[in-house]
């Protein structure tokens, strides 16, 4: 009895720590401030307008690169580097059939291409304008495509 108490004390103890540091990670992503929600589908198929795919995330402006981190992970470094001057705008459009239960409500989808990568971002419509603001806000000389 009290080692099945010991053990279940263990347990949550370790599953509070998991939170806590989950929680933590967050906070410290969103630290430096130019954060939005942003889901991503990587290497997308032309014309694949499918649910499936999408990874919820945070994306964060530094300098000329935006670097998206999974929400639902540990790691501490962005699983994704986007580059100003590789990226290049295809297509704007509402999301479309299971892609509306798999994204945020209000979200618009941004087709894209990112070193000959197909790259689609959702995000929220403020986030969307704040992006193409940064984009069009490039150094001259780089060259920028924003469609």
């Amino acid at each position: 009895m009290v080692l099945a108490l010991l053990v279940s004390g263990a347990v949550v103890v370790l599953v509070l720590l998991g939170l806590f540091v989950f929680g933590l990670r967050r906070r410290l992503i969103q630290r430096s401030g130019g954060t939005f929600d942003c889901s991503l589908r990587w290497n997308v198929p032309e014309n694949e307008s499918s649910g499936k795919g999408w990874i919820y995330g945070v994306a964060r402006y530094n300098g000329d690169r935006i670097e998206w981190f999974r929400v639902f992970s540990y790691a501490p470094r962005p699983r994704r580097l986007l580059e100003r001057s590789a990226i290049e705008v295809l297509e704007r459009r509402t999301p479309q059939g299971e892609e509306e239960l798999a994204l945020l409500s209000d979200s618009i989808v941004l087709a894209c291409r990112h070193r000959g990568t197909r790259v689609e971002l959702a995000m929220s419509e403020d986030a969307l304008t704040g992006f193409l603001a940064w984009l069009e806000a490039a150094p001259p000389g780089q060259r920028v495509n924003v469609a």
